[in-house]
């Protein structure tokens, strides 16, 4: 049986819109943007750190890819899956880690990674590790906390399908979601005034995977034929409601310091439903309206997702002087931090086109063999 290819640009385009959102917010980290001088470009950084439940939405595809798999040959293959997604995360995912560990063994200008932190990041629990212990000190490491999140999903999500098939999947989801906002409720009936860990809780994150897994099962091949001018409103209104949920409800990713348990849920709703807007309004647009540079960007955004922090950290403090001086040497003095900006995603998208060209790609030849939905990879 030859399986036809399930092959939808948007979405590439939307892991490319969920990058870009979260490289504006992590500026933030190292070169803030002052409050009081540019509130609504200060605010629009910050709910750029949502693009990471953006990106969990990627449980969408998988879905669709595991019961297109189930209907068309009678059952999935937990094996061949497992395969997949070791071929396509870890070899850059350990690449990566095991690099700045070696690094760090030579220079103290990228933090110390302990032993712990390397053994948890191993096993993919380095989010449950950060949730107990905080952010760590070797700042480019801490954004691979949301592949430990995609992995821990991983490893249920096949073999809800293959035992209990779509009706237990939307169990599984909507018990996912319960869980989310139990998780939630306990958070915001013990309020700190620093970390709280409540970013990097799987429960809480594993939200939007149930809105990915839940939106492919109702939605039941289904797709919106909206003009533009429908979409764009539905993307603007995704924004929105982010915005009321940072501003409004205080939902501020690893510290939200919400006064009230209502005030806590309306923020996180108000932040998955921002994703899923995001979602439709890209979502079966037409192929040709998708440019394929972008979706080749969408493509390449692990990569950058990667390798972004440590970008920013080069430029904005291992070579902050350099920077100042580079800036006042072609007049953009005032603008430094925006100059660090351009380079920092410059570096990215080149690092990550050679890193998907000469390190992710034959993984990814690889990972056809075991491939029984052809997909874009």
């Amino acid at each position: 049986m030859t399986a036809e290819r399930y092959y939808k640009p948007e979405l590439d385009i939307l892991r490319l819109c969920a990058f870009l959102f979260v490289f504006f917010t992590h500026r933030m980290d190292l070169a803030p943007i002052d409050p009081d001088k540019y509130y609504w470009e200060h605010h629009l950084s910050l709910v750029g750190v949502f693009g990471v439940p953006l990106f969990f939405l990627s449980a969408f595809l998988i879905t669709e890819l595991l019961t297109k798999e189930n209907d068309q040959f009678g059952k999935i293959s937990i094996q061949s899956f497992y395969i997949r997604r070791i071929l396509r995360i870890w070899p850059l995912y350990f690449t990566f880690f095991f690099g700045m560990v070696l690094i760090t063994q030579f220079t103290d200008l990228f933090g110390h990674i302990t032993p712990n932190t390397q053994l948890a990041f191993s096993l993919f629990s380095g989010n449950w590790y950060i949730t107990f212990h905080h952010w760590l000190p070797s700042y480019p490491i801490n954004p691979l906390w949301s592949i430990s999140v995609e992995e821990q999903l991983y490893i249920l999500l096949p073999l809800a399908i293959f035992y209990t098939g779509k009706k237990g999947l939307k169990v599984f989801a909507f018990v996912a979601l319960a869980a989310a906002y139990l998780a939630i409720l306990y958070y915001s009936r013990k309020p700190t005034q620093g970390f709280s860990g409540e970013w990097t809780n799987s429960f809480v994150q594993f939200q939007f995977f149930s809105a990915g897994m839940l939106l492919s099962i109702y939605m039941k091949g289904w797709q919106p034929g909206w003009p533009f001018a429908a979409r764009f409103v539905l993307f603007i209104a995704g924004l929105i409601c982010w915005l009321i949920a940072s501003i409004v409800c205080e939902v501020h990713a690893d510290s939200p310091h919400t006064s009230t348990t209502l005030q806590a849920i309306i923020g996180w709703l108000l932040i998955l439903s921002g994703v899923i807007l995001f979602f439709l309004s890209l979502y079966g647009a037409p192929q040709k309206y998708m440019p394929c540079t972008l979706a080749y960007l969408g493509r390449i955004s692990y990569g950058m997702y990667i390798f972004h922090i440590t970008m920013f950290w080069i430029i904005y403090h291992i070579f902050k002087n350099e920077l100042a001086s580079f800036s006042n040497m072609i007049g953009l003095a005032e603008w430094k931090n925006e100059v660090g900006f351009v380079i920092a995603f410059v570096a990215t998208l080149l690092i990550a086109l050679l890193s998907y060209r000469f390190l992710e790609k034959p993984f990814l030849r690889l990972k056809r063999r075991f491939t029984f939905i052809p997909s874009r990879d």
